[in-house]
């Protein structure tokens, strides 16, 4: 079998962050980026816990897939299996500083969160019993201070 890509990472280096994991050309000519966004840092700090990276799972997809500029662009969001972050596959040919305003947003977003996760009934999600938004509300706000502003500030100087 081929090797793939997003699985040769030195998970031992790897830092918190925005990066692009592949850019796969789809049909039509067109271009999807797959970005790996990266709360945590791999085996050296805990994973996220599932509850709250399912709370993010229903956040993100609906802020995401509801953006007025990037909704229509939005081709998936979803947690990464060793629960450190999420996958996010975007329409077009992008790097990671494209996209630090919306992460920027959506994260503030998720923060600030204080209503009923939407989507989290029995009709609509096969788990919906495991979601804790007062942990995505953290885990949010520590990815956002301590990640994204710093991000926005280097760019910002430039």
């Amino acid at each position: 079998m081929k090797n793939i890509a997003s699985f040769n990472i030195d998970n031992t280096k790897l830092l918190r962050g925005i990066y692009v994991s592949r850019k796969d050309v789809i049909e039509g000519g067109g271009m999807i980026t797959v970005f790996d966004v990266r709360m945590k840092l791999p085996n050296r700090e805990p994973a996220l816990s599932l509850s709250a990276l399912h709370t993010i799972e229903h956040l993100a997809n609906h802020f995401l897939r509801n953006h007025p500029v990037w909704g229509s662009k939005i081709v998936y969001w979803g947690p990464k299996g060793c629960c450190t972050g999420n996958n996010l596959i975007i329409e077009g040919d992008l790097e990671s500083s494209d996209i630090v305003p919306l992460m920027h947003e959506l994260f503030t977003y998720i923060a600030a969160f204080d209503e009923d996760i939407p989507r989290a009934n029995a009709v609509d999600c096969g788990n919906y019993m495991l979601n804790n938004l007062p942990m995505a509300k953290w885990e949010a706000r520590k990815f956002l201070v301590e990640v994204l502003n710093n991000v926005q500030q280097v760019e910002n100087k430039e």
